[in-house]
């Protein structure tokens, strides 16, 4: 895609959602509900990318690859095996901010 204000409707209709693993995007994606597969920037500076995808394929929530390997990835995966997302909870960071910054 080009630039779009939003993906949430993208989204939505998605049957699987192939990404780069940006945080936003994975993050997105995950607390949709759809099967995600993240394809790695190996020029990034860092590769922070690939260290959340990693991560996110230990924790079960991903597959990943790179360029390269997309298509092998597309014929041998098995979304089935990925586990639901957790859903978030802001009202802890709330929380914490507030002791933190002793406002209770």
């Amino acid at each position: 895609f080009r630039f779009k204000d939003s993906l949430a409707e993208d989204l939505q209709g998605a049957d699987l959602v192939i990404s780069h693993a940006g945080a936003g995007s994975c993050l997105e994606t995950l607390e949709k509900g759809k099967p995600l597969i993240v394809v790695i920037n190996d020029k990034l500076m860092h590769n922070h990318q690939l260290e959340l995808a990693k991560q996110l394929h230990r924790d079960g929530y991903v597959l990943y690859c790179n360029c390269s390997t997309l298509v092998e990835t597309l014929q041998s995966m098995d979304l089935a095996a990925l586990k639901p997302f957790p859903p978030g909870q802001p009202e802890k960071f709330a929380s914490f901010l507030d002791k933190v910054f002793e406002l209770q």
